[in-house]
């Protein structure tokens, strides 16, 4: 079990730099979902050649995006993970200059692409699963008419309920047990007129 406390990182320009790609993008988010990994592994989920994928984790780690597992591995042959913890996409700060803004967008569309990618795959491909699985799946939309102070307290609700979830199975494994997308989407439709 990781005594490892997860921290929350908002990620700086360097850092959304070097994850404005979309292999770095792609396997940032499988080391995030699947854990360790190494090139040659990451190679074969993506299609990429070793040493792509190679390349491309160093420049992560290079901006600790990404780290070595320490005690894992050989000279030939490096095991990769992504620290534990929260990792936030834009900052205000940043987004005031039109060269901030633009990095994060690209990074924030890549990663929603492939998030949207995940969930269509799911859409074609899910009644292929055990009802076990089927059953428990909720895919849901809705809208709701709330002030900002409301929208926040719902966000900051859901957003609780995730990352105790998280943290509590943070570590669990198992023939039972799955990698598990979980979306939250909280945000303010464009103003269309008056409301009725």
């Amino acid at each position: 079990m990781s005594t490892e406390t997860p921290r929350e990182r908002i990620l700086d320009a360097g850092a959304l730099r070097a994850l404005a790609h979309p292999l770095r993008v792609r396997l940032f988010d499988l080391l995030s979902q699947y854990g360790a990994q190494t090139a040659s592994g990451l190679a074969a989920l993506t299609g990429e050649s070793t040493g792509a994928t190679s390349y491309h984790l160093r420049a992560l780690a290079r901006h600790d995006l990404i780290r070595e597992v320490e005690g894992r591995g050989t000279a030939r042959e490096r095991w990769w993970e992504r620290p534990a913890g929260a990792v936030t996409l834009s900052d205000p700060e940043l987004a005031k200059t039109p060269a901030g803004r633009a990095v994060q967008e690209v990074v924030a569309s890549e990663t929603l692409t492939l998030r949207q990618e995940q969930l269509m795959q799911f859409v074609r491909h899910g009644w292929d699963e055990t009802a076990e699985w089927r059953d428990a799946t909720l895919i849901s939309t809705a809208s709701a008419r709330l002030t900002a102070e409301q929208m926040a307290e719902l966000s900051a609700r859901l957003q609780n309920v995730i990352d105790e979830t998280v943290a509590r199975y943070r570590d669990q494994t198992g023939d039972a047990v799955r990698v598990v997308s979980v979306r939250a989407d909280v945000f303010p439709l464009p103003i269309q007129g008056a409301a009725s």
